[in-house]
């Protein structure tokens, strides 16, 4: 057993006993009381499930393991240039402690021996048109390479209930493994021809993403650390996190349950928003003529974007009420490394000027920037500017996360999710009966 899986195992069997012996005693304990406008509102913060690798907070944002993401950029083991290497922050969510250098060059070793993609993978993304949705791509390309999943095969010879996490955890390492591959040969094919870039075994796993997407700067390596980190994961309850869960629940493999999250993920509610983030962006620049619009023109759209009935996208989330560390993150990167981009510029004057006129109109629940209001931005300065595959990025990362959790989820023993829905009918008895009483 490899250390990474040992750990694992020894973690989750000893979680799985205690939680056993908390609900055998309290399992009766409320912890929440559920509200007919949650349940018509998308079961809106409803606590009712578990979730290991992250947890959100409305105010102080994502941590992973009970780290920020300012803490993780100082803890976890960096690559060139100083941002962490999402190697280190996989195995944190895994196991729950901080990764040693040589532990995360074990795993990225791992990753470059599992990234043999089936050949049959790649035949049929060349089968689709190459203007096909790069995530249309992405799902069908996950959902192929299934015909190698451990888990189905070793479901189907027979397994006990107890070992199901030891082919999930083969199934995680094995798809994070192989979709930067994936994802960059979806990238070249669509935007540049079909000319692909061989992997390099010499490079981390987001560097050598970085690397086949063929944008060789050291700058766009490390930013790809910093992205794949921070997209990760943001607790269980959001579109794709839930999803991957849910399908997962049914004890599909690893390879279809994440497949499931991607489309939800392909959602302009969630993760294509951050493509309506730098759509929007263009549109306003190309309307005002000009790259570097004052403030008080951007003002001016935002007013006129709002005034037509629309969103401002980037804006707002859904738990958070307060700018999003992910941004701030991007932010700081920014900073940093290209202060002097026009398109970085026009993102902070968007940050400076949205957050008091949504504010100003007392509907807003949170008017600060969301991780799509920067992310873009970045990418369109490195040359990567075809934003339709920007979610593909997303869902590679998210991968981390999802995938993690569903270790946890086969090892803890969670059941089949069937949560009660109702009908108008009950609804409008209960309350008659309340009224009654």
């Amino acid at each position: 057993m490899d250390p990474l899986k040992q750990r694992f195992y020894e973690k989750a069997s000893a979680l799985t006993k205690e939680m056993k012996a908390l609900l055998k005693e309290h399992g009766q304990l409320k912890a929440d009381e559920v509200t007919l406008s949650q349940i018509f509102g998308g079961a809106r913060g409803i606590k009712m499930m578990m979730w290991e690798t992250s947890e959100l907070d409305a105010n102080e944002g994502i941590r992973f393991r009970g780290y920020s993401i300012p803490q993780l950029q100082e803890l976890l083991p960096a690559g060139p240039l100083g941002e962490p290497k999402p190697e280190g922050l996989f195995w944190l969510m895994l196991v729950g402690e901080i990764p040693t250098a040589e532990q995360v060059d074990w795993l990225s070793e791992q990753f470059r021996l599992r990234a043999t993609v089936p050949e049959h993978t790649f035949t049929m993304l060349d089968s689709l048109p190459t203007d096909t949705h790069p995530m249309t791509q992405f799902i069908l390309a996950i959902t192929a390479m299934q015909t190698d999943s451990v888990f189905a095969q070793r479901y189907a010879e027979g397994i006990a209930k107890a070992d199901y996490w030891d082919p999930t955890y083969e199934d995680t390492l094995n798809i994070i493994a192989r979709l930067p591959k994936v994802a960059a040969y979806i990238y070249r094919r669509s935007f540049h021809g079909g000319q692909h870039i061989a992997p390099d075994p010499q490079l981390d796993w987001a560097a050598n993403f970085a690397h086949m997407l063929g944008i060789p700067d050291p700058g766009f390596q490390s930013l790809m650390r910093l992205y794949m980190t921070i997209h990760a994961d943001h607790e269980g309850g959001n579109a794709s996190a839930h999803t991957v869960h849910l399908v997962g629940s049914t004890l599909s493999d690893p390879y279809l349950s994440f497949a499931a999250g991607m489309t939800a993920l392909a959602g302009p509610l969630h993760g294509l928003a951050n493509q309506e983030v730098i759509k929007w962006i263009f549109e306003m620049l190309d309307e005002l003529g000009t790259r570097t619009p004052s403030k008080e023109q951007i003002a001016d759209y935002i007013n006129r974007t709002l005034a037509e009935g629309k969103v401002i996208p980037g804006y707002g989330h859904a738990v958070l009420r307060q700018p999003d560390p992910r941004f701030m993150a991007q932010k700081k990167y920014a900073e940093a490394n290209l202060a002097d981009s026009d398109i970085v510029q026009v993102v902070w004057k968007v940050f400076e000027v949205a957050p008091g006129i949504l504010n100003d109109l007392g509907k807003v629940k949170n008017p600060w920037p969301n991780v799509d209001a920067h992310s873009g931005a970045i990418l369109v300065h490195y040359g990567l500017t075809e934003y339709s595959y920007y979610t593909v990025l997303f869902g590679v990362s998210r991968a981390l996360g999802v995938l993690a959790a569903s270790c946890w989820s086969r090892a803890m023993g969670m059941p089949l999710e069937r949560p009660k829905s109702l009908t108008s009918e009950w609804v409008k008895n209960f309350i008659k009966k309340q009224q009654e009483a």
